[in-house]
């Protein structure tokens, strides 16, 4: 597996996995199966009436007490950090979950299973390239009561660095970090869940852990333990002796790598990360990460995400504007087309027509007679002549290409939701769109206007005018 093919990946085949929940329980079924380009990761109920979809955003999460749930369309879904980070650390960018319950399966506590199954099953290059989100500056969450820090720095790769120290002495301070996603299988998947002495018998006592059984967690042990506990702890978890080893661990499991517990932060982060709903590429440094912090992060990062994409959408609708460009219509071509003359033409040049949308300027400069009495401290194009403006260029949009355009006028008949959003100012130059948004029908005209001085919108109005010819 590589991270240098930029196409979207799927996998090649319907992988089914079966489980148990680790708080419910309950036994889980489910199909991670193939979808289709920029569908993203979506889990469906098959349990449920209707079979509803959750999508995996970070606006869905509801609750990170032990693990990360989502909730959407009256469905719930929980523990799915451990399966979303090994589907990034795998290449996938797109899956489709069906599962036949509220939680998914612990498995041995980490991503591996996945892993080794995905290995089997294959992954297939799509046609579309990964829409990766490169993020542009420095995003910081901190939450000063728990010391905890997180920071995405703009990097043209996805790199992630964490810092665990729970002011334990067996625990102590730990670090983990991956530079390359094609580390993830050797280096970060096997890494299970951890837990402290002290939260598994919280967790027994408020009847979650259902489902565990000491071989997919390590125990970290911080109190002194008698040997009355121990017992019972043995006889809940069904095995014949517990002790603790002299690191603190107990006994359950032998550790796979020294800084296991950090590497599962680590793990977790990425899992969590995935609720930005796209790829990164970034370097990710976190103190002290765990779900909650984990997930407002990820919301920070996808506010910055959402924000930048509404800019990029805004400004994509702002018609270009080339001062060099030859105009489709001059000034003197425009009057041969309007009635209008001046002072009352109010459009400059035609810089494009293309089937129902026109675009051109008005320059507007110190000397519009208009501005001595609007105002003369403080000169502003009146909001009626922006519309009238606007009518102007809809009047060339209807008659440019008419046999004798002079022979006929274009009247208003209704201006709709007019909106001024800035000041028109001498020297400014107003780009003037005209949409055509429906057929010309008995003479009648339905246009939306927008104006704009460089990428700001200034004013719009949906317009209705009749052509009618001169007598």
């Amino acid at each position: 597996m590589t991270n240098t093919n930029p196409f979207q990946k799927t996998l090649k085949e319907t992988l089914s996995i079966e489980g148990v929940g680790l708080h419910t329980g309950k036994s889980v079924s489910l199909n991670i199966m193939p979808a289709s380009e920029n569908h993203g990761f979506k889990f469906r109920r098959t349990d449920l009436l209707q079979s509803p979809i959750i999508e995996v955003f970070a606006e869905h999460v509801i609750d990170t007490s032990r693990g990360t749930k989502l909730q959407q369309n009256g469905a719930t879904i929980g523990t799915i950090e451990h399966l979303m980070a090994a589907l990034v650390g795998f290449g996938i960018d797109n899956a489709l979950i069906e599962v036949d319950n509220e939680e998914m399966p612990i498995l041995d506590g980490s991503s591996l299973p996945y892993i080794e199954n995905f290995k089997k099953i294959g992954i297939e290059n799509q046609r579309i390239e990964k829409k990766y989100f490169e993020v542009p500056n420095n995003i910081i969450f901190r939450d000063e009561q728990n010391k905890i820090e997180m920071i995405a720095m703009p990097l043209d790769d996805y790199r992630l660095t964490v810092m665990v120290d729970y002011n334990s002495p067996i625990l102590g301070s730990q670090h983990a970090s991956i530079t390359d996603l094609t580390e993830f299988e050797k280096e970060i998947a096997p890494s299970r869940t951890f837990c402290f002495w002290h939260e598994l018998e919280l967790l027994h006592k408020n009847g979650l852990i259902k489902g565990g059984d000491l071989d997919n967690a390590i125990v970290i042990v911080d109190k002194e333990i008698s040997k009355k506990e121990m017992e019972a702890m043995s006889k809940l978890f069904k095995k014949p002796s517990l002790s603790i080893r002299k690191e603190g661990i107990l006994d359950n499991i032998e550790l796979r790598y020294q800084n296991e517990p950090a590497r599962h932060k680590l793990l977790d982060l990425i899992g969590d990360l995935a609720l930005v709903g796209s790829p990164l590429k970034a370097q990710i440094l976190a103190a002290r990460p765990g779900h909650k912090a984990n997930v407002e992060f990820a919301k920070k990062i996808r506010q910055t995400q959402q924000s930048i994409t509404l800019h990029k959408v805004k400004k994509s609708n702002v018609p270009e504007y080339n001062p060099d460009q030859a105009p489709q219509y001059t000034y003197k071509e425009v009057q041969k087309i309007l009635p209008h003359k001046f002072p009352f033409l109010l459009v400059d040049k035609i810089l494009s027509i293309k089937e129902n949308v026109i675009t051109a300027i008005k320059n507007v400069t110190g000397d519009e007679y208009f501005f001595q009495g609007h105002f003369p401290d403080e000169p502003i194009m009146p909001g009626v002549l922006q519309l009238e403006a606007m009518a102007q260029v809809g009047g060339v949009l209807i008659l440019h290409d008419k046999p004798n355009p002079e022979k006929w006028s274009t009247y208003f008949a209704k201006i709709e939701n007019a909106k001024f959003k800035g000041k028109v100012v001498p020297g400014d130059s107003l780009i003037i769109q005209m949409v055509l948004i429906a057929p010309i029908r008995r003479g009648i005209c339905f246009m939306k206007g927008k104006t704009y001085v460089g990428s700001q919108l200034v004013s719009e109005a949906d317009m209705t005018a009749q052509v009618i010819e001169n007598k």
